[in-house]
C-alpha cells in the first residue's frame, strides 16, 4: 500500500517519454519525471521512491530525498507568506504549506521553525508547529539510558522541549542540560526516565558512574587511534570536549583524572598521552 509522504517501493509499470508510471495501486500509476530516473531501468524493476502532492495536488514520485517525512519532525526555513499560510523550503519543488491554524505562532519569511508533516482530511501533505497535536507525548518503548537523538523545539521553566528520535516529544530539564541549547539544535542524548504516566524526561549525558566507566574507554580508544595523543586536557574549551564525546568539561575532566590515577595515561600541557601499559 502507498504511503504519502514516506519513501515507498514501487514498480515501474510503464515507461513513456517523459519518465515512468509506478504501479501505486488503489492510487493507480503515479508518475515518476524523467529528471529521476535511474538510467537503464525497465517495465518491473522496483524503484525506493518519496511520494508527494505536486503543485495540481496530484500524486508525483521522486528519488530525492526531502528534509521531513510524514511523521517526523525538521527545522525548516519559512519562504513565503500568504493568504493561505507559510511555505516551508522541505527540499522539494513544490514547498511545504503550514496553514495559519497550524501554526504554535504566526510564521515569519526567513525564519526557520520545528514543524512536523502529517496528512489532513484530504489526504493532502501539511506541516504543523503545534507538535502536540500530532506527536505523541507519551512513549512504552523508550527504555532509561538509550542513547536518542533530540531536536530541541522550545523552552519551558523547567528547561527545554525535545522532539525525541523525531517521534515523541519529551522534557529536558535544566539541570540536565549542562550547556545552553537554541531552538532547532540537535544534540545526543539519553532517556533519563519514562515516568508513570508515560512521559519521557531526557539528559544529555549518563548517570555519573555509568558515565565515566563509558568516557574512560571511549577516551583510549581515541587514543590508540591517534598514536597515542590527545590535545584535550583539563584545561580545553568545553565546546572542543563536546565535540569529540559528547560530555561536559567537568565529566571529561573526571575522567581523564581516573585514567591518571589508574597510571593508563600521562597529563601535559599539550595534551594527554596514552602510556605503554595500556596500549
Amino acid at each position: 500500500m502507498v504511503e504519502i509522504g514516506q519513501f515507498n517501493n514501487l514498480t515501474i509499470d510503464k515507461m513513456v517519454d517523459f519518465g515512468a508510471f509506478l504501479d501505486g495501486g488503489r492510487y493507480g500509476r503515479i508518475l515518476l519525471p524523467k529528471r529521476y530516473l535511474p538510467e537503464g531501468k525497465q517495465v518491473g524493476d522496483t524503484l525506493r521512491v518519496f511520494i508527494y502532492l505536486d503543485s495540481e495536488d496530484q500524486l508525483i514520485a521522486t528519488t530525492e530525498t526531502p528534509k521531513l517525512v510524514r511523521g517526523a519532525c525538521a527545522w525548516l526555513k519559512v519562504t513565503d507568506v500568504n493568504r493561505y499560510g507559510a511555505f516551508l523550503d522541505w527540499g522539494l519543488p513544490k514547498d511545504l504549506l503550514v496553514p495559519f491554524k497550524e501554526q504554535n505562532k504566526p510564521m515569519e519569511l526567513g525564519r526557520s521553525y520545528v514543524v512536523t508533516l502529517y496528512l489532513d482530511n484530504q489526504e493532502r501533505l501539511v506541516a504543523s508547529s503545534r507538535l502536540s497535536r500530532h506527536i505523541p507525548e507519551t512513549s512504552r518503548y523508550l527504555k532509561p539510558q538509550q542513547p536518542v537523538s533530540l531536536l530541541v523545539c522550545g523552552r519551558t521553566e523547567l528547561g527545554y522541549k525535545v522532539v525525541i528520535e523525531g517521534n515523541c516529544l519529551g522534557l529536558l530539564f535544566r539541570d540536565d542540560a549542562f550547556k545552553p541549547l537554541k531552538y532547532g539544535q540537535q544534540v545526543k542524548g539519553y532517556i533519563k526516565d519514562v515516568r508513570p504516566d508515560g512521559k519521557v524526561n531526557v539528559s544529555l549525558q549518563l548517570p555519573p558512574i555509568q558515565q565515566r566507566e563509558q568516557l574512560t574507554e571511549q577516551i583510549i580508544a581515541n587514543l590508540r587511534a591517534n598514536g597515542g595523543h590527545s590535545p584535550l586536557t583539563d584545561s580545553s574549551a568545553p565546546d572542543d570536549i563536546y565535540h569529540v564525546y559528547s560530555v561536559s568539561k567537568k565529566t571529561y575532566k573526571k575522567a581523564i583524572g581516573q585514567l591518571y590515577k589508574e597510571r593508563r595515561i600521562d597529563i601535559g600541557e599539550d595534551g594527554i598521552t596514552l602510556l605503554d601499559n595500556a596500549r
